[in-house]
Order: structure tokens, then C-alpha cells, then sequence
């Protein structure tokens, strides 16, 4: 018996001090419109494309910099997917026709659609360099670059 009246004194306790408490919360003052932003969407996971992608690039003048040749570039994804590990490989020939030097840039990353990048790529410098030819790849393909003069 003494459970049971413990239990109903406790419950008229509770019951009593509600209003109180309901109460004290409704006389504070109405804030303002919350000044918090929406957070912002995640990022949707693009899947990488297989086989090949395009880019398009811009590339500055290759420039003799303390015994190495550093060519700067501006490289954007114009593939619907994105391009998982681009590699960029820059060959240098001699004036007899052979590989003479060449340098390598890789991006990590996924470069998404419509990403732009810039980057450089630093070659060694030998005294008789010719000319040079490019390289693009991807980790599931190949590349088809195409050299524009603005990037859009």
C-alpha cells in the first residue's frame, strides 16, 4: 500500500509543478527570423568515366628556369564523368629525333565535369632540346586534349 500512495504523491508532485515549467517557457520574447543558413548540400558522387575522356587546355610557354624547363598548364574536364587519376607526361625530343627529357604531373583527386585545374610540369634541361609532345591519360582510358586559347 505504501508503493502505490508513494507512486500517486509522486505523480500529483509532477503533475503540479508542469504548468510552472510550461509556463515559464512561453513568456520569453519572439526572436527575430533565425539567422542561421540551410546547411549546404553534399556533394553527389560523380562516377569516373571509362575508356576515353576529353579535356580541353591551355599551355604557356615552356621557360628555362635554373637548369630545368617548366611549362605551366590550364586544363579543364569537358567529359561527362570524372577523370580519376590524370596523368599529364610532357616527352622532349632532341635534334636528332630522340627522347632527350620529359617531365610528369598526376592529379589525385577526381577531377569532376567542368573542373578547372592549374598546374605545372618541370622537365630537365639539356642543351640540345628540339621540341615536345604530350601525353594524357587517365586510370581507365585514354585522353582526347584539345588545345584551346580561352578556357570557357
Amino acid at each position: 500500500m505504501n508503493r502505490r500512495s508513494a507512486f500517486i504523491a509522486a505523480a500529483c508532485v509532477f503533475v503540479a509543478s508542469m504548468p510552472a515549467f510550461v509556463f515559464s517557457q512561453a513568456q520569453k520574447p519572439a526572436s527575430t527570423a533565425p539567422t542561421t543558413t540551410a546547411p549546404a548540400a553534399p556533394a553527389k558522387f560523380i562516377p569516373p568515366i571509362k575508356g576515353q575522356g576529353t579535356v580541353d587546355f591551355m599551355q604557356s610557354k615552356p621557360q628555362r628556369v635554373k637548369g630545368e624547363i617548366v611549362t605551366k598548364f590550364r586544363l579543364k574536364n569537358t567529359s561527362k564523368g570524372a577523370i580519376a587519376l590524370l596523368s599529364v607526361d610532357e616527352l622532349w625530343y632532341n635534334t636528332k629525333r630522340e627522347l632527350a627529357s620529359n617531365g610528369t604531373y598526376k592529379h589525385r583527386a577526381h577531377l569532376q565535369p567542368g573542373e578547372i585545374i592549374e598546374f605545372e610540369i618541370k622537365s630537365p634541361e639539356k642543351p640540345d632540346l628540339y621540341s615536345n609532345n604530350l601525353v594524357f591519360k587517365h586510370a581507365n582510358g585514354t585522353i582526347d586534349a584539345k588545345r584551346v586559347t580561352k578556357l570557357q
